[in-house]
């Protein structure tokens, strides 16, 4: 079965939200019925791309409104790593309160926290599992 080519478009216009961090807008699709878990052909979830392109408002929107934390794309990174990795505390510090765990994954949170030498990262991961 070949996709609708509007369903395509729309799909292509949600990812675009979530990488450009446009938190009400992408808040509006899911809303109307757009999975929050919406998946990419990378297995990057709308979450995970929120949270590598460094958008802490848009992760916190797709968080309240059920997006899986826990979800991994192709490569085994989640949106935890994704916010190690871009250093934003805001981002940590919401998939954290949401239950996200810094060792799920691989690479996990931590390690990659600790393979790009974020120390800060790794205390406030620590902090979470205190």
């Amino acid at each position: 079965m070949t996709p609708d080519p509007e369903v395509v478009a729309l799909a292509g216009e949600v990812f675009d939200l979530a990488r450009a961090g446009a938190a009400d807008e992408l808040a509006g699709y899911v809303r109307a019925g757009v999975p929050a878990d919406l998946t990419n052909g990378a297995g990057d979830t709308l979450l995970i791309l929120a949270a590598y392109h460094d958008h802490p408002v848009a992760v916190a929107a797709l968080l309240e409104l059920g997006a899986d934390h826990a979800r991994v794309n192709d490569r085994g990174q989640t949106a935890l790593a994704a916010a190690v990795f871009r250093q934003s505390v805001p981002s940590v510090t919401a998939l954290l309160d949401a239950g996200a765990d810094p060792d799920h994954g691989g690479p996990s949170a931590r390690a990659t926290a600790a393979f790009f030498g974020l120390p800060a990262m790794t205390e406030l991961l620590d902090r979470a599992g205190a």
